[in-house]
């Protein structure tokens, strides 16, 4: 078996707690014949060497930028087959000043609806709520999802403004509370995947701390999107 190149790149807002999370998925990685290299920053991606040589990128990285240069060394890989995928806002909120990264990816991060205002307590937990991941019928036979159900996590609930490139594999709806200001209920893709050139990319929703990375659905999405986006070989 050729042994495939996977690149880990993280940092970003610290709350994700970038390291930590990245480095639960390392041993899959290794577990099934990667070699991995981590990265403390986006520099890497302007490296045309280095890129045009990695099978795979796994970036967490939220709420930071990327210069033109980087980000057209990572288009430029995933163009020519590299995958790309992530979770939450590693990959889903990473750029917001980019356009350019967003039209990459295919969706970005809006909001987390919060819960009732007399139930907040000013920490992380006031955006978390308990809701559904419902499979489509894309999802019940893709690969990344197929055999998984629909499942419930209590965590922050990703609304993503999105085109209609993505496969969405799985949505998430936000009803319409009284306390807040949309009129009706709200439909979101949760997982999705992107075709850009001759590369793969799978963005996964859910992943906001390191319980939720472990929930075994979550974290089994994430394992199998990683194998499912790294370079094929009509993509060499």
């Amino acid at each position: 078996m050729t042994r495939k190149n996977a690149l880990v790149v993280r940092g970003g807002w610290e709350g994700h707690r970038p390291i930590e999370a990245t480095e639960l998925f390392l041993p899959f990685l290794r577990d099934n014949g990667y070699a991995v290299r981590v990265e403390e920053s986006t520099d890497v991606y302007a490296d045309a060497a280095e890129m045009a040589a990695t099978d795979l990128v796994v970036q967490c990285v939220t709420m930071s930028q990327i210069s033109a240069e980087q980000l057209a060394g990572l288009t430029a890989a995933v163009e020519a087959g590299t995958g790309f995928t992530g979770w939450h806002g590693g990959i889903a909120d990473s750029f917001r000043a980019s356009a350019d990264y967003l039209h990459l990816v295919g969706g970005q991060f809006a909001t987390h609806p919060g819960k009732e205002p007399c139930e907040r307590r000013g920490d992380q937990e006031d955006n978390y709520l308990p809701y559904v991941v419902t499979l489509t019928d894309l999802g019940r036979e893709h690969p990344v999802t197929a055999g998984i159900g629909d499942f419930e996590l209590h965590t922050e609930q990703y609304w993503v403004l999105h085109d209609d490139l993505i496969d969405v594999l799985a949505t998430t709806t936000h009803p319409a509370r009284p306390w807040q200001p949309w009129h009706r209920p709200v439909t979101s893709p949760a997982i999705w995947t992107r075709r850009w050139g001759a590369g793969r990319i799978v963005v996964t929703t859910p992943g906001h701390s390191l319980d939720v990375l472990e929930d075994p659905n979550v974290r089994t999405v994430i394992e199998r999107g990683m194998l499912w986006a790294t370079r094929t070989a009509s993509a060499s």
